[in-house]
């Protein structure tokens, strides 16, 4: 699938107004909504929201999953979505998207810069002349979450039914970060949550458990975050010299960066080690940074920026091995670009991926220690470039088998099916 839009950066306001110009993304007029006949049945209207959305995309993985949700509904689906004006970590709005209606394929889509009332009463005004089917939400703890649900559960917005993606939300190392408050705050949504019987979309079976030890009464449809990818890998091409080592995602200690850094410190073999991404925690970026400071000669360390999405397959393609530790993802958008473009990856056992990993000529690390790591990443930098490229052959087949596996209607679709045969 063509991106649907041009990558906007802080950096560079004239060409990302440029990039609005030239995409496909169209500002509208509210109003401008399709009406049913007797040919042409109601649709089924889902109003969508998440904090951040495209042209932006700092947030990772959701951004593009739920870019990818948009251009895989069916015709029988119609959307409408209010996310943030500004990418993640930002202070500048998209230039000529604040406050404004937009249009993405068939989505209608709403910048709302929380910070100004009167875009709240213009947002709120189009959606209360509307009833809607379905009311998505991509996460348990944000207001873009909490508002809109509270907004159904008293009648300010006309919602039949609520679904709730937790987007990861759930796993402990992501409990674990403001622990007591959330603790607090889930002894008043539980309740709420269930009052409105709200439905929860669980993207493997692994998440769909984690909901269940919270909200034992929840009802869950599972279906994996759909993706952009192409059905077949980048294929694989032997890369001489030292073993090149690649990590690709946001800088924050839930991506265990650091551990990564450190295990490279006891590693005996000469490797490069680059590094991709945005700086979303300062001060864990500055302890990063001064492990790389103390890294032997034998470690070539590079901080090379950010990387623009579709940027991404084509940079791991260029390296033997994506080295992620993560405490914890509930799909793990980024592996399977790595996978995508034959590039095999060690991992923790925090992901639904294991298996695959397994089979795609990396390692899954069950002892996620320093330790560990730096074993593991020694083991890999002992291998011969035939070895090295055999791995990445792996990896390829790994993502093939994968892929044509994730066939079947994406999870608006299938809800609305779920309530048609009720």
């Amino acid at each position: 699938m063509a991106d649907t839009f041009d990558i906007l950066r802080d950096d560079n306001t004239a060409a990302a107004a440029k990039a609005i110009h030239n995409s496909p993304l169209t500002v509208h007029d509210p109003r401008d909504v399709a009406h049913s006949t007797e040919s042409n049945p109601p649709p089924y209207r889902v109003l969508l929201t998440c904090d951040f959305f495209e042209p932006g995309f700092r947030a990772g993985g959701p951004v593009r999953s739920v870019a990818q949700l948009l251009d895989t509904a069916s015709p029988a689906i119609d959307v409408t979505m209010v996310t943030r004006d500004r990418d993640l970590g930002s202070n500048e709005p998209y230039p000529g998207l604040s406050g404004r209606w937009a249009r993405r394929g068939a989505a209608r889509i709403y910048y709302l810069d929380p910070g100004r009332l009167h875009q709240w009463h213009a947002m709120l005004r189009t959606l209360r002349s509307n009833t809607f089917d379905l009311l998505y939400v991509n996460s348990l703890w944000a207001m873009s979450s909490i508002l809109p649900i509270l907004a159904a559960q008293t009648r300010i917005i006309q919602v039949d039914r609520i679904l709730l993606a937790p987007r990861g939300e759930l796993a402990a190392s992501a409990l674990g970060v403001k622990s007591r408050k959330k603790r607090l705050f889930l002894r008043v949504w539980r309740p709420i949550l269930r009052r409105l019987k709200v439905y929860w979309h669980a993207t493997n079976p692994h998440e769909a458990q984690l909901i269940r030890d919270l909200f034992p009464w929840a009802r869950i449809e599972m279906r994996r975050n759909e993706v952009s990818l192409p059905p077949e890998p980048i294929p694989p091409e032997g890369i001489g010299g030292s073993p090149r080592l690649v990590f690709i995602g946001r800088i924050n200690p839930i991506k265990n960066l650091a551990k990564v850094i450190e295990a490279l410190a006891l590693v005996k073999r000469p490797v490069l080690f680059d590094v991709y991404g945005p700086i979303e925690d300062r001060s864990y970026w500055a302890e990063c940074q001064l492990l790389a400071q103390r890294l032997p000669a034998s470690v070539t360390f590079s901080y090379r920026g950010e990387l623009a999405p579709e940027a991404v397959r084509s940079t791991f393609a260029r390296y033997d091995m994506f080295v992620f530790p993560t405490q914890g993802e509930n799909f793990g958008h980024v592996i399977a670009e790595s996978l995508s473009a034959s590039c095999p990856v060690i991992c923790s056992d925090e992901t639904p991926w294991s298996p695959m990993l397994r089979a795609g000529g990396g390692a899954v690390l069950t002892d996620a220690t320093v330790a560990t790591l730096a074993h593991q990443i020694d083991q890999f930098a002992q291998r011969s470039e035939e070895e090295r490229l055999a791995a990445r052959r792996a990896a390829g087949q790994a993502y093939r088998s994968w892929r044509a596996e994730t066939a079947g209607p994406n999870i608006l679709d299938r809800i609305r099916l779920t309530v048609a045969e009720r």
